[in-house]
């Protein structure tokens, strides 16, 4: 497995998060294998949210846990707040932020949390009471280190104005076939195609320039939940290049799936949110996989992209 060092940030993090929105699923015994099987193949961070399941995501990890025989320093946990469905709204009040770490906390069985993130924006959010809940949380020592999740660069920097802690993750949505954070600038001021729609105000290279790490989460759907890409007949061209590298590095096709984000130069974590073991070791053989840059291309390519 490779690992990262995220600026100002977890330090030595493994290039793969294992996603724990699936958990919930899971009775803990399934849980702990799960947990286990990721740990072994290098996995040391571990991804959540209030929202999965309600908190169950984050119950079930805790129950799974002692099962594992893993030492809790040895892995970091992140979990993310803000997305209320119960109540049909995002909420980044500092009453909802510190109630929200509280009970992750209690849910996960832990005295901290590695990163928390804020989960999608809140478009009523004033920063001063955002940078007021993080001073709380990191005083008491319940969270190490601040981030966020789909923002784009100007909601960044106003959060910036207020929060005194660096703000270290983005935790966006990429992959092969949802490649928007790198398409705009390929086909910038071309009418002839969606592709040059800025989405997302540059924050893939708004990142890059704050030292921000972006985390690619669904690295291996198309559309926002449509399912995965690999083997689906919707995309025979990627599937055959995908098929193509696979059988030149000795990997599944979701391996080069992840491959292909991991070789970005931006140094991103992908997370995954399979929990079948098998899958999970599948895909953990993409951190030794070299991809050239003419691999890359090929692949975006492959995936419906065009050279302008």
């Amino acid at each position: 497995m490779k690992n990262i060092n995220i600026v100002n940030g977890p330090q030595n993090v493994s290039v793969i998060v294992q996603g724990c929105m699936r958990m919930t699923d899971l009775d803990k015994e399934a849980a702990a294998k799960v947990i286990r099987t990721a740990y072994d193949c290098g996995i040391n961070f571990f991804d959540h949210a209030t929202c999965y399941g309600n908190g169950v995501a984050e119950e079930r990890f805790a129950e799974a846990f002692p099962l594992t025989g893993i030492k809790r320093e040895d892995i970091y946990i992140q979990s993310k707040c803000g997305l209320c469905f119960d109540r049909n709204e995002f909420d980044w009040t500092r009453e909802n932020i510190l109630s929200s770490v509280d009970d992750s906390l209690r849910r996960l069985n832990v005295e901290y949390l590695d990163a928390l993130l804020l989960h999608r924006p809140d478009v009523l959010f004033d920063p001063e009471e955002v940078a007021q809940s993080f001073d709380e949380l990191e005083k008491a020592g319940k969270v190490r280190h601040f981030g966020v999740s789909n923002l784009v660069p100007m909601q960044i920097e106003l959060l910036k104005k207020y929060v005194k802690q660096p703000l270290v993750i983005n935790q966006v949505q990429l992959s092969l076939e949802q490649s928007q954070l790198i398409d705009q600038a390929l086909y910038m001021n071309n009418k002839t195609t969606e592709y040059s729609i800025n989405r997302d105000g540059n924050v893939l290279d708004y990142c890059r320039l704050k030292d921000m790490t972006i985390q690619a989460w669904s690295p291996l759907q198309f559309g926002m939940f449509g399912g995965s890409f690999i083997a689906n007949p919707k995309f025979p061209e990627l599937n055959a290049a995908l098929e193509k590298f696979a059988q030149r590095e000795g990997v599944t096709r979701s391996a080069i799936a992840i491959a292909w984000i991991l070789r970005h130069p931006a140094k991103m974590q992908a997370i995954i949110g399979t929990m079948n073991p098998e899958r999970i070791r599948d895909i953990c053989e993409s951190a030794r996989v070299e991809l050239s840059h003419h691999d890359w291309y090929e692949l975006y390519m492959a995936a419906g992209k065009f050279l302008p």
